[in-house]
């Protein structure tokens, strides 16, 4: 049976004992929650924020827990670059685990981040497992038109990568420009915004951020 804190921060165990992924603890009661789930590290999908209050209270309740807390500026409506890519599989590397995976409401950034993960550590043995990464239930993952891309983006790496990692693949030939084509062709050219531009950190702001 579920604890009250995992059904209010939508948590699930992508793998047991060694990733996880989470929705934001605006509620509070973040160090207690960690605890209790022997979190190491935590990735954060919602990007550096220093200034809003739940960014914060985040990176200083890691802090104190002795938690390493990396963060990815990851849009779930805009197509990676090629950078961002990376970097997450940077971090999946990097990161202690038990490491727990965190965007604003754990549906959808955190869907395309579980899914790539084991992908990533497992090949392609794992692509049903990476694919039901997407479910509706139990992850909530409802997807607004411009966010289908997500789940798109796994059948097109595994298109295309043939017998490349992930990361080889990512390294040397994945364009966001190339998979805007492929999902043009088939019929989802409604289904995502743009290709990600790097901004500057926005001003201070205390209400979630829905991207």
């Amino acid at each position: 049976m579920r604890s009250p804190g995992e059904v209010l921060y939508n948590f699930h165990w992508t793998v047991p004992g060694e990733i996880a992924r989470s929705a934001q603890a605006y509620a509070g009661f973040l160090a207690p929650f960690l605890l209790q789930h022997g979190i190491k590290g935590m990735i954060n999908l919602r990007g550096r924020k220093p200034g809003w209050r739940w960014w914060d209270y985040e990176t200083r309740v890691c802090a104190k827990l002795g938690v390493p807390h990396r963060d990815i500026a990851f849009n779930s409506r805009r197509l990676p670059t090629r950078a961002i890519l990376l970097d997450m599989l940077d971090a999946f590397d990097v990161t202690p685990r038990p490491l727990l995976v965190k965007c604003s409401g754990g549906q959808d950034r955190t869907s395309f981040a579980a899914a790539l993960y084991l992908l990533h550590t497992r090949g392609s043995s794992a692509l049903e497992d990476a694919k039901r990464q997407f479910a509706r239930w139990p992850y909530l993952h409802l997807p607004k038109q411009q966010q289908r891309w997500l789940s798109a983006f796994v059948e097109y790496m595994e298109e295309q990568r043939h017998s490349e990692s992930v990361r080889e693949w990512i390294a040397k030939s994945y364009q966001p420009e190339f998979l805007k084509v492929w999902l043009e062709a088939r019929g989802l050219a409604n289904a995502f915004r743009g290709i990600h531009v790097e901004r500057p950190a926005p001003p201070q702001r205390d209400d979630p951020q829905t991207t």
